[in-house]
């Protein structure tokens, strides 16, 4: 069985997330937006779960600090203790006023580099990826929002989507 999708280009986002909440109450299923910059709330109109990147990020700060602490322990009072200042490196405790700067640059180092791994492999964009882009003016200035088509009729679905603002409307048959 052939799927059919419709592509509704939009020129505001405005337009395109009030286009968004009518295409859903109609109980239409929205594929895919395609955007040339992120709008405000249109996750929260396509009606998408809340994101767990935050809690991934809080873990990847965790490892960090943990990687930081375990380091300095090991190079700075077990394996080569030394006396700078008159300071003498007999326990963790007593220097960690000193390690401060390095855990948190170590924190902030492996939070932004895991959640950077952690974006491109959830969102699927690796190194010479061709771009799946279904029109090139949703870089530009134009919203793409994909309908899936395959159990409405073509043309009340069209006439729905110029009501709702759109500015071209394409089918696509897969």
């Amino acid at each position: 069985m052939a799927s059919k999708v419709i592509h509704a280009i939009y020129t505001d986002d405005d337009l395109l997330l009030q286009a968004v909440k009518q295409v859903r109450d109609a109980r239409y299923h929205i594929a895919e937006i395609y955007t040339p910059f992120p709008v405000h709330g249109l996750d929260k109109a396509m009606g998408l779960e809340p994101t767990r990147l935050a809690i991934a990020s809080f873990i990847y700060g965790l490892i960090g600090m943990s990687v930081a602490i375990l380091m300095m322990n090991f190079i700075m009072i077990s394996d080569w203790p030394q006396d700078i200042g008159g300071k003498p490196s007999f326990s963790f405790l007593q220097n960690l006023p000193a390690f401060v700067p390095i855990i948190f640059e170590l924190t902030v180092f492996f939070a932004a580099h895991l959640m950077v791994i952690t974006f491109y492999m959830r969102s699927k964009l690796w190194p010479f990826k061709a771009a799946e882009n279904p029109d090139v003016r949703t870089t530009d200035d134009h919203f793409l929002m994909e309908i899936d088509a395959s159990n409405h009729s073509v043309e009340e679905l069209s006439k729905f989507l110029y009501n709702t603002g759109a500015l071209e409307i394409k089918l696509i048959e897969n």
